[in-house]
């Protein structure tokens, strides 16, 4: 047994309080159960045993990653149980608890300055590029998650949790894209056991790219990057739903303070984009989606400053 084991297998319980009469029962996955508090663990002990499988991670390196941090914290957490090192470039438009999270796990930071802490296009493409050009000293691997299909695998496991837990009654999956891994790779697994299963994605009201809007600013954490992600595959998708910047932060507030959940941002957009799919579907169906990670990571920021 070694501390990776404990990735995965995270509980799933039925929201008791903030569902309205007459609606689907609601469903939420737990990942905040995970070692470092997210679903990020699994695309990151996915994708560097993958790196290792192959040889394009090799005993004493480093990876490097761009991130907003969930990915970063777990990408330094199997670095750190793995014996490699961990480069970050991270944001000023995240919060602290993340950056000091990765610190503590052994991670370099590097640091690209956002302009009044929004999450925009312009900013994330400059921490890729930024990531780039570390990654190209020796033994540096860089993970380079939007582009990592084998990032997607870490989540198969995920949908097949849902599946069980569920006992087999799962209608609808509800879930907010970043790299859109999770989504996907959750989908891959649900629909092998029943195509009808609808897959609603999730993204950020003011950056609705995937809905075919313009790009802007947004404060929802880990997900709408300001583009089109290179690995989204819409026919995997029969929905997609936009939660703004205060309906998302107003529903983690929520769940902390009405069913004892404390979550952070992305989460509570999965959540009102549930409850909208649930009441669509009424009071015979199962609707399932994500606790992304736990409240306790934007604590400085102002979403439990009440």
């Amino acid at each position: 047994m070694s501390v990776l084991d404990a990735i995965g297998n995270t509980p799933m319980f039925e929201l008791r309080r903030i569902v309205r009469p007459g609606s689907a029962r609601v469903m939420v996955k737990l990942e905040s159960a995970n070692p470092t508090g997210s679903m990020k663990d699994r695309m990151a002990r996915a994708a560097i045993e993958s790196a290792e499988a192959d040889g394009r991670l090799t005993p004493g390196g480093t990876v490097v990653e761009y991130t907003g941090g969930t990915t970063g914290i777990s990408l330094a957490f199997i670095c750190a149980a793995k014996g490699y090192n961990s480069r970050i470039v991270f944001s000023d438009a995240f919060s602290t608890e993340k950056e000091l999270m990765m610190k503590a796990l052994g991670a370099e930071i590097t640091i690209v300055p956002s302009f009044g802490r929004g999450i925009t296009e312009k900013l994330i493409k400059e921490m890729i590029e930024k990531a780039r050009i570390i990654s190209l000293r020796p033994k540096h691997w860089w993970s380079d998650q939007l582009n990592n299909r084998d990032a997607i695998k870490g989540y198969y496991p995920l949908g097949e949790e849902v599946w069980k837990q569920s006992d087999g009654r799962v209608n609808a999956f509800v879930h907010a894209v970043g790299t859109a891994h999770s989504i996907h790779g959750t989908t891959e697994a649900l629909w092998e056991h029943n195509r009808d299963i609808q897959i609603v994605a999730v993204e950020p009201a003011e950056s609705a790219v995937l809905s075919g809007h313009p790009a802007g600013a947004h404060n929802i954490e880990g997900i709408g990057i300001g583009f089109v992600p290179p690995l989204w595959e819409p026919d995997r998708v029969t929905q997609i739903l936009t939660i703004s910047t205060g309906e998302a932060k107003e529903m983690a507030r929520r769940l902390a303070r009405e069913e004892g959940i404390f979550a952070g941002t992305s989460s509570g957009a999965n959540v009102v984009a549930a409850l909208r799919v649930a009441q669509t579907l009424g009071s015979r169906a199962t609707v399932v989606t994500i606790i992304v990670d736990s409240g306790l990571r934007y604590l400085s920021t102002d979403v439990f400053r009440l």
